[in-house]
């Protein structure tokens, strides 16, 4: 099986899992608990386990000296589809920067690009107790990303099945710039990616193709990379006429 690809921000390091033992964690304060990088990939892997998902292949990144963690893990529950592979994002950081937090998604095995969907928060911030209530947290949360992985092989299918013409596309490039998938400055690269694919899967003339000339795109910044494709899948279910799901 084809791994998934990390995609990593300007400053960022791949490393091994083991690599993230090395992180020293800060001290806590009165107010302030840090979750330990590998704390967190733990408690997501039993988590996984315990909804009986498993976990297929893996990729992490540190930056900002360590401070900040980013990961990937790709996961199935018994099957697989044979074009594209449900993924796990991760995100955590010691220098108070964002709170810990996981996000459902996907990754297309002929190109490697990614989109996700709905974030979830561990905690609104790292509180006295999240270590403590981490457990409980991340299993929730897991039995809600399920459920969006679910929804998102509904959408792949509705996006293969509507057709979209040069007009159509233009229109939504457009209006992907004024909802703020993209700068303007990133709309050649879109626009290129539609009207020459790369990939004979994206030559045809539909949503799936036209979505994957953006995710294409919007390789290069996995911290922003969530919220771009978040706003992006808004943008095309509409245009196909699903319910966007937050």
């Amino acid at each position: 099986m084809k791994s998934c690809n990390l995609i990593l921000h300007c400053g960022a390091e791949a490393v091994e899992r083991d690599a993230l033992k090395a992180v020293r964690t800060p001290a806590a304060t009165a107010s302030w608990t840090p979750v330990p990088h590998l704390g967190l990939v733990e408690q997501v892997e039993h988590a996984l386990t315990a909804s009986r998902l498993s976990v297929v292949n893996q990729a992490h990144a540190l930056s900002h000296g360590g401070d900040r963690y980013f990961g990937l893990l790709q996961v199935q529950n018994g099957g697989q589809h044979p074009d594209y592979a449900w993924v796990l994002g991760l995100r955590n950081s010691h220098d108070k920067r964002f709170p810990a937090g996981i996000v459902a998604g996907a990754s297309v095995f002929v190109c490697d690009n990614l989109s996700f969907s709905g974030e979830i928060q561990l905690a609104r911030k790292h509180t006295t107790n999240i270590w403590r209530d981490l457990p409980q947290l991340t299993e929730r949360a897991i039995g809600q990303l399920v459920d969006r992985w679910h929804s998102q092989d509904t959408r792949i299918a509705r996006y293969r099945d509507v057709v979209v013409d040069d007009r159509a596309a233009h229109d939504l490039m457009i209006r992907a710039v004024d909802v703020g998938v993209l700068p303007v400055s990133t709309l050649p690269k879109v626009v290129h990616g539609w009207r020459e694919p790369d990939q004979e899967d994206f030559r045809p003339r539909n949503t799936w193709s036209l979505f994957n000339a953006f995710t294409e795109a919007l390789k290069g910044n996995l911290p922003l990379l969530p919220r771009r494709t978040q706003a992006l899948h808004g943008l095309m279910d509409a245009h196909v006429g699903l319910v966007a799901r937050n």
